[in-house]
């Protein structure tokens, strides 16, 4: 069910829940990257894509993920510009630190399906936080044998060298003013597994295929453990940006842990999609807007 309550009461009631709960658990989806200014689209993506636009027609760069290049070379010069500005630099308009000032003094614990890193690049703690679906910073082995991933720092900066980009005053890479970038990478460049020189993929779940290794294993561990630890007390479970697209990683889950935790409060803070089910309404806050102004908004108060 969606709820339109007053805004204003709504925020002065997830403040007192942010002072008082005895934990917090965040559920963070897409919604709060795109917040924060990782836009997938727009002049975000013509900026450092326009000649894969110009030439395949792509016109994002969710989409462009899926696109059938013609040869690996490109599909690997996608891949190391979607990686490098999705993973590698800073756009964040403050929407994450202004998260960790609210979170930093509270016993909190982040589960999150966005793949880019910016929890810890914002100094959350990493004992408290679990990537689900993986990250844009790690390779795998397409050979299913192999369950270790690889750090791919170094490879993506080679990459976008190879394709023209030249570092601003910054250190961060850019198009070039005048000559056009290469859509291609030297074949010498494709990734191979360091193990048996088998080819790499990325670390994103996708499919059954996905490789949980040791240290997701160890986060979903600290996961399951903080959550036996808040049984029965006052948590807040702090839902941000999560859509519809895997809703049994965090809403669902979140939703069922309300219901049976009768101490806990529910709030779902999303622009377009806050909802909150029927029989835990008197115990959710439901704010439907953009969360960096809703973050403003709390810290305001």
């Amino acid at each position: 069910m969606k709820y339109t309550r007053n805004y204003s009461d709504e925020i002065d009631r997830l403040k007192t829940e942010l002072q008082t709960a005895d934990a917090i658990i965040i559920g963070a989806g897409a919604g709060l990257s795109t917040a924060a200014g990782f836009t997938y689209s727009g002049e975000r993506f013509y900026k450092y894509f326009y000649d894969f636009a110009e030439r395949f027609g792509i016109t994002d760069m969710y989409s462009g993920g899926f696109y059938p290049f013609p040869n690996e070379q490109t599909f690997w010069a996608w891949w190391a510009r979607h990686i490098y500005y999705n993973r590698y630099t800073d756009v964040d308009n403050g929407t994450y630190k202004m998260l960790f000032d609210l979170m930093k003094d509270k016993n909190y614990f982040v589960i999150t399906t966005n793949v880019d890193h910016r929890f810890q690049k914002t100094g959350f703690d990493k004992q408290r936080l679990f990537y689900t679906q993986g990250d844009y910073g790690l390779f795998q082995s397409v050979n299913e044998d192999i369950q270790k991933t690889y750090d791919n720092e170094k490879w993506v900066m080679q990459a976008m060298a190879a394709q023209g980009f030249v570092r601003d005053e910054n250190g961060v890479f850019q198009p070039p003013e005048k000559e056009k970038l290469l859509m291609r990478i030297p074949t010498e460049l494709i990734p191979k597994c360091p193990d048996d020189n088998s080819d790499m993929t990325l670390n994103l779940r996708s499919d059954d295929t996905f490789v949980e290794d040791e240290g997701w294993h160890i986060a979903a561990r600290r996961y399951r453990e903080f959550l036996h630890k808040c049984s029965g007390k006052h948590v807040l479970f702090l839902e941000l940006g999560v859509g519809a697209n895997t809703p049994g990683i965090i809403k669902y889950p979140f939703w069922q842990m309300t219901a049976d935790n009768k101490n806990s409060v529910y709030a779902c803070l999303n622009y377009g999609q806050a909802v909150a089910p029927n029989d835990i309404a008197k115990r959710s806050i439901v704010i439907n807007g953009d969360i960096t102004q809703i973050l403003k908004d709390i810290k305001g108060r």
